[in-house]
């Protein structure tokens, strides 16, 4: 099959929220066959329902015909957990999205160089870890980084952050260095453009452009519920019609996940040394409780 963006087999590594988002975009709107895969067969089968339930609603409101739903729906294949990443070999470019944890993305990024196709481009839905450490992990122990093969292998490595939902969302381009721009542009970049995504691109600081600002917001609000300066509702409401936000704080903070959130603010705070980006007691404190927002159904609201 002849494409525009020189992307004939895309593949997605974890099939949760974000990973069965794209692995959908990608086949509806850049027509690109997908190859999915998570070690969690239950999670597989959660994330395809997800797909069927959105692809559904899109012909019910009339966005699509029952045969573009399908047409959709059939580009994307299921790669087993006895397969795993061996099964996505044959993809021209992989994009991981699975939790943020640099040790776990090392691991599949060292997987990833050794078992895909060394032309492939290997690219992280990282929202706030560092590109380069993830590079770094590609290559393998008996290669210096310095070498021409050690760059080689890191220049594939990028960070492409989709932002949740996704179907419905723009995306975050971030990359590795400006001198490895030209080598993703070409297939990388035009297949977010045939997926209609606007493309913003960011240097490699910790949170990149999205969460370096957007966290110690979030943050500074939780803050403020801490120190009982405000109730929750006046904090988000306060935003939503003061500042004219879709949702106030409380409310992202609960829709991301609180655990993500100290994540990423853990990320922030480690990666600059920077006390404004030092995590709220409460926020710490919530997530030990196991209280992640909506995803468990308890954060700073309550979620039936």
């Amino acid at each position: 099959m002849s494409v525009a963006h020189g992307i004939r087999k895309l593949g997605v590594l974890g099939a949760g929220q974000m990973g069965t988002g794209i692995a959908l975009v990608a086949a509806l709107r850049a027509k690109v066959p997908v190859l999915l895969h998570d070690r969690s067969s239950e999670q597989v089968a959660k994330g395809l329902s997800l797909v069927d339930k959105l692809l559904a609603k899109d012909v019910g409101k009339g966005r699509l015909t029952s045969e573009q739903a399908k047409e959709a729906r059939d580009r994307i294949t299921v790669v087993g957990k006895e397969e795993g990443i061996k099964g996505l070999r044959d993809v021209d470019m992989v994009v991981e999205a699975v939790s943020e944890s640099l040790p776990l993305k090392q691991a599949i990024f060292s997987e990833f160089a050794a078992e895909l196709r060394p032309d492939a481009i290997l690219a992280s839905n990282t929202s706030s870890i560092s590109i380069t450490k993830i590079a770094a992990s590609a290559i393998p122990k008996d290669v210096s980084a310095a070498s021409e093969a050690g760059k080689k292998i890191a220049e594939r490595v990028v960070g492409l952050h989709f932002f949740n939902p996704v179907p419905v969302m723009v995306l975050l381009v971030h990359q590795l260095a400006e001198d490895t721009y030209t080598l993703w542009n070409d297939p990388a970049r035009l297949l977010l453009r045939v997926a209609k995504a606007e493309v913003t691109v960011s240097k490699d600081v910790p949170g990149f452009v999205s969460n370096a600002l957007l966290m110690p917001f979030i943050n500074e609000a939780i803050m403020h519920l801490e120190k009982g300066i405000a109730t929750r509702e006046d904090i988000d409401t306060t935003l939503k019609l003061g500042m004219n936000h879709p949702m106030g704080p409380l409310q992202l903070a609960d829709f991301i996940g609180l655990d993500t959130c100290l994540a990423i603010q853990k990320t922030l705070y480690e990666g600059t040394g920077d006390s404004k980006y030092r995590p709220s007691i409460l926020l710490e404190r919530m997530v030990d409780a196991q209280w992640f927002g909506r995803k468990n159904g308890k954060g700073f609201y309550e979620y039936p």
